[in-house]
């Protein structure tokens, strides 16, 4: 019966323990972790392990994993961890819970500073960081801040800053993704990371003919090689569309470019078993160059269709939270409306109770008050009323007086002006007596002597006279002033009663002013060691061959946040502590005062034919 042994394999987030036989293979073995986990995409994926000399190695499938060379302890350990990369992340990884494996990977190897980051980018992945741990952000309730755990150490050493001036600048860019899910946070996190240089790298020491010591670097687009002292430029590469066969021969590694008229590429390493891993990943990366330029498998076909439908069934359950939220937040809010205006009226009525009471005692004082005021005007009244009639009887007594005294000494000075008349009249009387005596006597004398004249005298008619009679004129005069005295007292009775009628008045107003006063005061109150690639890649396209040539960065993508990086740049740099500034710092800056970035710098070292490129390395 086969031996039984311990492994335990290592996740970028969990252990798990395994019992397996002694004949498992690799594959078997691998299988059995990628169930376990529910990963599907498993092409990007291996086992790693630390050999005995102490070398990192990547599990053979096809092997019994007894048999290779893992260093025996117990359990046996294993890490399972992404061994190629896609090259868009977006576009290739199908998963969440793949994008899930990445982003904890690349997270780890950012922190760790296997991948170089640079310390303003570094700021906007740490917020990416914080919205796929916390979701929104709250600033009345604002998660734990670590920065150890969420910027490498290189970065917050070489800066002279707090760690509240790193969480100011963090949370800054996180407030920013209110509203992004936590899958959408990790592949936010991993399209600005995949623009980095080292991204996706693995770097083996080589030498060319010459014995120069370089840097061999593999990835998803193809061959870099690099200076020793610089991983982030590469200075001549070969994309996979260029390459035709890859073998080793012992420490010689040989390239074959499809241009049948350049010479070989060949290099050499210091180990036969260096060389057996960059052919396992040349491989590798080569075979999903190829799978992504041809049409998707029936199963990632699936895949795709069970993930389009998995997200949209949750972007409906989010939009349906979302709603459900909203509504709850809604019904909080308006409970709290609610609960504060139940608070405000409660405190309005307490409020208009105690006016109510206030008001009513002024209103029982302002009643008593005006009482007291309809009595003193009652009383005011009448002793008006009294005064008024005293008045007008003294008045009228006065006038009386006034009137007969003024009569009496009226008819007596018609009474003088009568007898002054009557003498008057008198007199004139005596003077005509005395003419018509005079008279009388010519006309006796004239009648004697001539006869005929007193016929004459005697048959004429005879002479009247009218005498104006003064006491008529008397009477008449005592009848208007009696009247003009009536007529007196009738304005002077009117006017009297006006000034009545006008007080009252006023004191009506007066009391009606202090009710309306009162009244108005109550109304108030979030393998083979030789690989040649398909004929099928020479009949794509060349248009796909080098469209990562054409690629820009995310950065670049976005106007916004590249401005807001170069913004946070020049920050970070004023407070920069210059004796921690590492050589790949200054190799960064330098590029980017060049204007490079990484898919400028690739597609500037792959200019030129195939031989030239050869003899360049050959000549490093």
């Amino acid at each position: 019966m086969p031996k039984t042994l311990n492994v335990r394999v290592t996740t970028v987030d969990a252990e798990l323990e395994f019992a397996v036989q002694s004949n498992t293979t690799g594959k078997q073995l691998f299988d059995q972790v990628v169930k376990t986990v529910g990963l599907r995409e498993t092409w990007y994926f291996g086992l790693s392990y630390i050999d005995n000399a102490g070398i990192p190695a990547w599990l053979i499938m096809d092997k019994k994993v007894t048999s290779q060379d893992v260093k025996k302890q117990t359990p046996l350990m294993f890490k399972f961890r992404a061994r190629f990369y896609p090259e868009d992340v977006a576009e290739e990884l199908i998963q969440d819970i793949t994008r899930q494996m990445f982003y904890l990977q690349v997270k780890e190897c950012i922190l760790s500073d296997d991948i170089y980051c640079p310390p303003e980018t570094s700021v906007l992945l740490a917020s990416y960081m914080m919205q796929a741990k916390h979701g929104d952000y709250n600033p009345a309730n604002k998660p734990h801040f670590d920065k150890s755990k969420l910027l490498s150490s290189r970065v917050f050493t070489q800066h002279s800053m707090s760690d509240e001036q790193w969480k100011e600048r963090i949370f800054t860019w996180y407030a920013e993704h209110r509203g992004m899910q936590r899958e959408e946070a990790m592949l936010e996190f991993l399209k600005i990371a995949q623009d980095l240089e080292m991204y996706g790298v693995s770097y083996f020491e080589i030498k060319n003919k010459k014995g120069t010591e370089l840097l061999l670097g593999v990835d998803a687009l193809g061959l870099n090689i690099y200076d020793k002292s610089d991983k982030l430029t590469p200075k001549i590469g070969f994309p996979w569309s260029e390459i035709r066969n890859v073998s080793f021969s012992s420490k010689k590694f040989i390239i074959k470019p499809i241009d049948r008229k350049s010479p070989d590429f060949i290099f050499y390493t210091a180990k036969l078993v260096i060389n057996k891993r960059i052919l396992d990943l040349c491989m590798g990366n080569h075979e999903l160059f190829m799978r992504r330029r041809k049409a998707d498998s029936i199963e990632v076909q699936q895949m795709k269709a069970q993930a389009k439908e998995e997200r949209a069934a949750r972007q409906a359950e989010r939009l349906l939270l979302a709603k459900e939220k909203k509504e709850r937040e809604e019904a909080e809010r308006r409970r709290q409306e609610l609960e504060e205006q139940l608070k405000q009226y409660t405190n309005q009525y307490d409020n208009a109770r105690r006016e109510l009471e206030q008001s009513q005692m002024a209103t029982r004082t302002l009643e008593e008050r005006v009482a007291e005021a309809e009595r003193q005007r009652r009383e005011l009244e009448e002793a008006q009323r009294l005064a008024e009639e005293a008045r007008r009887i003294a008045e009228e007594s006065a006038n009386l007086e006034k009137a007969e005294r003024e009569l009496k000494e009226q008819q007596a000075a018609e009474a003088q002006a009568l007898l002054e008349q009557k003498m008057e009249e008198a007199r004139l009387r005596d003077e005509e007596a005395q003419r018509l005596q005079e008279e009388l006597e010519s006309a006796r004398l004239l009648m004697e002597e001539n006869q005929r004249a007193l016929e004459e005298a005697r048959n004429a008619p005879p002479q009247i006279v009218t005498v104006t009679v003064p006491a008529v004129a008397a009477a008449a005069v005592i009848r208007d002033e009696r009247e003009r005295e009536r007529e007196e007292e009738e304005e002077e009775e009117r006017r009297r009663r006006e000034l009545l009628e006008y007080q009252q008045q006023q004191q009506e107003e007066s009391a009606a002013n202090i009710y309306e006063s009162v009244a108005d005061d109550d109304r108030s109150s979030e393998p083979d060691n030789t690989y040649e690639q398909s004929q099928e890649l020479q009949v794509l396209e060349n248009g796909t061959m080098n469209e990562e040539l054409e690629r820009i960065t995310e950065a670049e993508k976005n106007e916004r946040i590249a401005q807001q990086l170069k913004t946070l740049s020049a920050e970070l740099q004023a407070a920069e502590v210059k004796s921690a500034v590492t050589t790949t710092d200054i190799i960064y800056r330098q590029n980017v005062a060049q204007g490079r970035d990484k898919y400028k710098t690739l597609k500037q070292i792959r200019q030129g034919n195939t031989k030239h490129r050869v003899d360049i390395f050959e000549a490093m």
